[in-house]
């Protein structure tokens, strides 16, 4: 199984807004520059994690984004299930569209559903805090970055 970019995208902005100190904003050409990712891109991820209650946009002047929520309320599972556009990772999985002879007596896509709901429970037993521990070390990467 392979993430998409977005979702990939969404967990490093999360990582990103995570590193600030209490009260400190960025701005997506910021995180832009750190991951070297495009700031059209990001957008639209910002614009969504706004949407699903992770993050905050500020307007104005002192506008900005930070986190709306403490990263110990963020389960990285939720995150990856609401960023994922489809976590079908066979053919049978999909509620139409599903041509597979095998379908009728095949067992692999029991495995399969297995695996992926076990890779999503071991997800769901991250936060953002939890992958935050070596705060200061990706902070100081972050920053480097930052500052090119």
């Amino acid at each position: 199984m392979q993430l998409t970019n977005y979702t990939e995208y969404a967990l490093r902005v999360l990582l990103f807004l995570g590193t600030l100190e209490e009260g400190e904003k960025t701005n997506i050409k910021e995180i832009s520059t750190a991951f070297s990712l495009s700031e059209h891109h990001l957008s639209k991820i910002v614009h969504e994690l706004g949407k699903l209650g992770y993050i905050e946009t500020i307007r104005g002047r002192n506008g900005g984004i930070r986190l709306a929520k403490r990263p110990e309320e963020i389960v990285i599972g939720a995150v990856v299930r609401e960023t994922e556009d489809n976590l079908s990772l066979v053919e049978c999985f999909a509620a139409h569209g599903n041509e597979c002879v095998l379908t009728p007596s095949c067992r692999l896509r029991f495995a399969l559903r297995e695996a992926l709901e076990a890779f999503l429970r071991v997800l769901d037993a991250y936060t953002l805090a939890d992958l935050l521990e070596n705060r200061t070390s990706l902070r100081i990467l972050l920053g480097e970055r930052r500052n090119r």
